[in-house]
């Protein structure tokens, strides 16, 4: 296979699919599939010397699609268009030659005073300032560079932790723009008036951020409250315009950036213009807003707020407003009769069912963006930064978790190469020891006291020390994690993050409806030849944990219950898939019946007592006639793939 191929599975879908929801658009590739090697090949299957050939023949983009395992469709950024937008006329290409200088002169005066401080030894003991320096310029310079910055914030593979700090100042503080720009856009967008749709509009911004700004209005036709966010005005140009400097001036670092991070400064600029562009265009946050809604249909501890999409355009976005409580104050929630331990118990697991079960996550979930409703929901708002995980990614972080659990450090450090935080080829055995040491250190407290940020801060110093290079859509993981569990802290200092996640992770092991799922679970409940019976009780007594916590809004306290609107989730730990693959397994496959039958009699002793553990475990859990029904029902299949598996070994042998 000669290199990736971005498009090959969406060469038959019509464009109109575009703005259509993602899932009518996978119905429509499962349809028109072809073969692609970017799902069909994964990094495990090849050589490490036929990874290194193969993508050294491939564009940035395309690596990025090998990278994720899934081909990106109607992808608004390329080089090439963006190289097309800013030098179709001859206007365009003397704005770009100002703008060029305006970006070297600046940075260049930046990077001299950095020089001259290293040189009279004083590098270190201005940081703080040098710090307040650059986020002051990121602003100067427009909200490309402010996006930049934001991005930079959470890149501790480019930019030192200090530096770090100061940018994540831009995710709030961003400057308004005038009120009647705003709404003379507002009017282009819905074709009529102002007073024709709304009857109240806010004479104040909500919010202000880089590419745009919120206001609070009332709909003219039914009452309803919504927010309308607008974009900034001729940010299109301008964005492009600085894309392309990017990636110029990119290719004058590609050198540094291979010996640093394992890859072309070029591929960095591609990533960042990928997202920003999507960002731009409001059409694609309301898509992004009905996945969300679509995802969280049948869950009642979540709102996600309607869009109205008759209303909105690629530059304004009507949604219904959020009439919540901000995270940042504990006392309100309080007061609204909302249990804040039980509301981030709710806010932590659809986090977790983000990242895990949908790999469709919000990449923003800051302060601003995360509320509690007074009826106990978790809300979310601002649907721009969004990132997709593939099967094959989260199957990976899956399997990360695993080699963590079963300290494979080794396997873990493959791992980072098959997410692409690692160049392929790359030598991980110097990595292997300093995540041993962060992961270790990390837990002689106890799952108890972990917390993201100290593991954060600890992979920040490794990663700024070897060729890794962290991709978008995990360090958009990564924020997700630490701004969510900064949100946790804030409001209960005494939070464990884990002690909720665990939970949901051990659910997830047991009941995903995914095989391959599964899979991961026979490795953790093996380990060096020898089944854990302990670790599948806890297991077992974590996942019931989940259940119980979530089958109903835990944010209730006790006399609100009774009011609540929200039904039962579920009320038992549902292992029907389990059982039934666990039996598929032991009659299909020789090597786990051998290692299951030696489980049962490890050190020469029937182990009656740990089987019998299980059970009481599982027997309020488990409706046996349904189970054994089901079992029954699978009989043929089984058969049949018993005959299928005996011929072709018979054939084998032959």
């Amino acid at each position: 296979m000669e290199g990736i191929c971005t498009s090959c599975l969406y060469s038959s879908i019509t464009p109109s699919i575009e703005y259509k929801s993602r899932r009518k658009l996978l119905n429509s590739i499962k349809k028109n599939r072809r073969i692609c090697a970017v799902s069909s090949v994964s990094p495990t299957e090849k050589s490490d010397a036929l990874q290194v050939k193969n993508i050294s023949r491939i564009s940035a983009l395309e690596q990025l699609d090998f990278e994720r395992g899934v081909c990106v469709p109607f992808r608004k950024y390329s080089p090439e268009s963006v190289r097309n937008k800013v030098l179709e006329s001859r206007g365009q290409i003397l704005s770009l030659v100002g703008r060029g200088i305006e970006i070297v002169w600046n940075l260049g005066l930046y990077w001299t005073t950095l020089v001259y401080d290293y040189l009279v030894g004083r590098d270190e003991e201005v940081v703080p300032f040098r710090a307040r320096q650059l986020r002051t310029l990121l602003c100067d310079l427009g909200p490309s560079f402010i996006k930049a910055g934001q991005v930079l914030a959470n890149r501790p593979d480019i930019i030192r932790e200090d530096y770090m700090n100061e940018l994540c100042i831009l995710q709030d503080d961003v400057p308004a723009f005038p009120n009647q720009v705003a709404f003379n856009i507002i009017e282009e967008e819905l074709g009529q008036p102002l007073e024709a749709v709304f009857s109240k509009i806010s004479s104040e911004t909500i919010a202000a951020a880089s590419l745009g700004q919120v206001y609070r209005a009332t709909l003219r036709a039914s009452g309803e409250d919504v927010a309308i966010k607008v974009q900034r005005p001729q940010i299109e140009p301008i964005i492009y315009r600085d894309l392309f400097l990017f990636r110029t001036l990119a290719s004058f670092l590609n050198g540094i950036s291979l010996q640093k991070l394992g890859c072309n400064a070029e591929l960095i600029v591609d990533e960042f213009g990928e997202k920003l562009l999507e960002e731009l265009d409001y059409t694609l946050e309301a898509r992004n807003i009905e996945d969300f809604l679509e995802n969280f249909k049948d869950d009642p501890t979540v709102k996600i707020p309607r869009v109205y999409r008759q209303l909105s355009g690629p530059r304004v976005l009507v949604m219904e407003w959020i009439d919540g409580i901000r995270c940042t104050d504990p006392q309100a929630i309080r007061e609204a009769g909302i249990d804040i331990g039980g509301f981030l118990t709710v806010g932590v697991s659809a986090a977790l069912r983000q990242l895990l079960e949908f790999g469709l996550f919000h990449g923003d979930p800051h302060p601003g963006n995360v509320f509690a409703m007074r009826d106990g929901r978790i809300a979310y708002v601002d649907f721009g930064n969004v990132a997709v995980l593939s099967q094959q990614n989260k199957q990976i972080l899956i399997d990360a978790v695993v080699h963590a659990v079963n300290e494979d450090y080794g396997e873990m450090a493959n791992d980072f190469t098959r997410l692409g935080f690692l160049a392929s080829g790359t030598d991980v055995a110097p990595i292997v020891p300093a995540l041993e040491a962060i992961w270790q250190n990390s837990l002689e407290k106890g799952l108890a006291d972990f917390n993201f940020r100290s593991v954060t801060g600890k992979f920040n110093q490794l990663v700024y020390n070897y060729p890794i290079r962290i991709p978008e859509r995990f360090s958009l993981v990564i924020r997700s994690l630490l701004t969510q569990e900064g949100i946790c802290l804030t409001l209960e200092p005494d939070f464990k993050f884990l002690e909720v996640a665990y939970p949901y992770v051990a659910k997830r092991l047991l009941t995903d409806p995914n095989p391959a799922l599964r899979e991961r679970l026979i490795q953790v409940l093996f380990k060096d030849g020898l089944f854990q019976w302990k670790r599948l009780e806890n297991l077992i007594t974590l996942a019931k944990e989940n259940v119980t916590k979530l089958s109903e809004n835990p944010a209730f306290r006790g006399n609100n219950r009774g009011t609540s609107k929200h039904l039962k989730i579920e009320q038992k730990l549902d292992l029907t898939d389990t059982i039934k693959d666990g039996a598929r397994l032991f009659i299909l496959d020789e090597g786990i019946r051998r290692q299951l039958l030696l489980a049962l009699t490890e050190d020469s002793k029937l182990h009656i007592e740990e089987v019998v553990d299980v059970y009481r475990l599982l027997e309020d859990q488990v409706d046996v006639p349904s189970m054994a029904l089901g079992l029954a029902q699978d009989l043929p299949s089984v058969a049949r793939d018993i005959l299928l598996s005996w011929s072709a070994s018979v054939l084998s042998d032959r």
